[in-house]
């Protein structure tokens, strides 16, 4: 079958690794089943694979990808969770995994998964919308509405507007009930992410009208200072990445004297990826998707994010 495999490691140049052919069909353990993918979404999570972050070296060649909409072997039109792990909150398990670490990934013709893993497709969403939801926007779901502890009304704050997660925020956030006020360096991802939902937008590191109550950051060491000068007493950051570098230690004096907390977030659950399918039914939101590019094409959406080049999604389809 036809898929996108990390066939080396290299921080400096991550495409350098990135192969495209055939590989052997997967093989499928007891619990697990196949999905023939039809759609599947590019992250961050596979150019760090590319890089050598959060990959061992004798698990190459891995094939790629997180994310997957497809058919099952029943017929059935599915969501692959990503996550591999057990108990009822598999994000939580210590040997938990995101496919594509340990097992083979999705950007593939067809992928094997815990059956466990797999989610009715909401019927309103096309594959390629589907594709989105397991990583980035259910990353979002869980920062907004489990991690974030808002009420409708408050203010957000999404650092960094353009990324998949960001983007999904900004939308979210507006369905949601809050305030969404977004940053980024670029004025016309600023005015997209105006057109998303925003109701106010910055320029990365700008002073605000006032504090807000809660920072949803993934940027990291570029915004994290104004991440904390941003919140109000008793303000909370949520973390679920740093594209920008590690985020650096906290100003301690600040966190303590204004009660401010900070919290990590990852991925969420199974259910929470059902429940986020039903939440963008009733809402009528989509996922905003950059561009959809055929899997033969991975290396020019790959070449896309290396640069920078991206607002919102983009999506392989197979």
């Amino acid at each position: 079958m036809f898929a996108v495999t990390a066939t080396q490691t290299d921080a400096d140049n991550p495409l350098a690794g990135l192969t495209l052919g055939e590989r052997p069909e997967p093989k499928v353990p007891d619990g697990w089943t196949t999905v023939a993918v039809r759609a599947t979404a590019l992250n961050h999570h596979d150019l760090w694979t590319l890089k050598g972050v959060g990959i061992r070296q004798d698990r190459l060649p891995i094939v790629l990808g997180c994310d997957a909409a497809g058919v099952d072997e029943d017929g059935n039109e599915v969501v692959v969770h990503a996550v591999v792990g057990s108990g009822a909150d598999e994000t939580l398990d210590p040997k938990r995994s995101l496919l594509s670490e340990v097992y083979d990934g999705t950007f593939a013709e067809r992928v094997a998964v815990p059956r466990r893993n797999l989610v009715p497709k909401p019927a309103a969403l096309s594959f390629e919308e589907a594709a989105c939801l397991p990583t980035a926007w259910l990353t979002a779901y869980r920062m907004l509405f489990d991690k974030a502890g808002l009420e409708p009304g408050s203010t957000v704050l999404v650092q960094g507007a353009g990324g998949g997660v960001a983007t999904a925020l900004i939308a979210l956030g507006r369905a949601g009930g809050f305030r969404v006020w977004a940053t980024s360096r670029s004025e016309a991802k600023r005015e997209r992410a105006r057109e998303l939902g925003a109701d106010q937008v910055f320029e990365t590191g700008a002073r605000l009208p006032e504090r807000v109550d809660a920072v949803m950051e993934t940027v990291g060491q570029a915004t994290w200072d104004h991440s904390l000068k941003s919140l109000k007493p008793g303000g909370r950051i949520v973390v679920s990445g740093a594209t920008s570098g590690a985020v650096p230690p906290a100003d301690l004096n600040r966190v303590f004297f204004l009660q401010l907390s900070v919290v990590g977030s990852t991925m969420g659950t199974r259910d929470q990826l059902r429940r986020l399918g039903v939440f963008l039914e009733q809402t009528g939101l989509r996922p905003v998707i950059d561009r959809t590019v055929p899997l033969a094409q991975a290396r020019d959406g790959f070449a896309a994010m290396h640069e920078g080049d991206v607002f919102g999604k983009i999506v392989f389809t197979v």
